[in-house]
């Protein structure tokens, strides 16, 4: 058994449009996957509104149980974009200008054609935990910040994954995970659901997940092996492709067409 002693990570993300199916999140995606390739393990996920006490409550839950917390969401000029001041409160921190963001922006508005007013709106986008780190933000200036281990990003995917591109020289990381993907047309996930079960029960450090789809020239099933030691993974994969065949059904590497 390969033990899984990488760092581990949280996400919260937060909005209310979010909660409603306004909004449809795509940050969780993209962090999960960039965490796994940086050896960085991401144990949770959270979805949460626009609550002060829910906002600080999970800020201060998670970095206490995980090496970083980063979260989405909630650090623009309007009035529900609360998440800088949540997570003062959480560390128990001033929230106030924070003079290189409020530089950065003071600037980036004046040398706009026309100018434009760096207003008490904007101005909450440079107002910070006192002591945050800032997160460089390369699509549209305004940054995001660190304290201690949170990492707060904005919500905007494109933004957010800037961001996120800046931090993540800077997280300690461990063994990259690693997925193998088989799938069979065809195959039913009752078919192989004892066969599968004993392959897991044999494969200790990796994880099979079973994810039927569904094609328009037919369906099957794709089975995924996840850890963070390359022979374990392969050697269970390699049992899957076996019980697919002894099924009666032709293995295929990679995710289905």
């Amino acid at each position: 058994m390969t033990a899984d002693d990488r760092p581990t990570a949280a996400l919260i993300i937060i909005g209310d449009e979010v909660l409603s199916g306004r909004t449809q999140d795509v940050n969780l995606k993209y962090i999960a996957t960039r965490l796994g390739e940086l050896g960085i393990a991401l144990r949770e996920a959270r979805v949460i509104p626009d609550d002060r006490a829910v906002i600080v409550a999970a800020v201060n839950e998670l970095r206490r149980a995980c090496s970083s917390v980063f979260t989405t969401g909630g650090i623009g000029p309007t009035h529900d974009d609360i998440t800088s001041e949540c997570v003062a409160e959480a560390f128990g921190l001033p929230w106030e200008p924070h003079p290189e963001a409020w530089a950065l922006l003071a600037k980036d508005y004046a040398s706009r054609t026309p100018p434009v007013e760096f207003n008490a709106a904007r101005q909450r986008m440079a107002t910070m935990p006192r002591g945050a780190a800032l997160i460089r933000n390369a699509v549209s200036v305004a940054p995001g910040f660190r304290v201690e281990n949170v990492y707060v990003l904005a919500g905007v995917p494109k933004v957010m994954q800037a961001m996120f591109e800046a931090i993540a020289p800077t997280l300690t990381g461990g063994r990259p995970t690693i997925s193998r993907t088989v799938h069979a047309a065809r195959a039913m996930e009752g078919q192989i659901a004892a066969g599968l079960g004993a392959i897991q029960a044999d494969s200790l450090g990796v994880a099979l997940g079973s994810y039927p789809y569904y094609r328009s020239a037919g369906g099957g099933v794709a089975i995924v092996a996840r850890g963070i030691d390359v022979a374990a993974v392969d050697t269970a994969a390699a049992k899957v492709r076996a019980l697919f065949r002894e099924l009666g059904f032709e293995p295929r590497e990679g995710e289905p067409d």
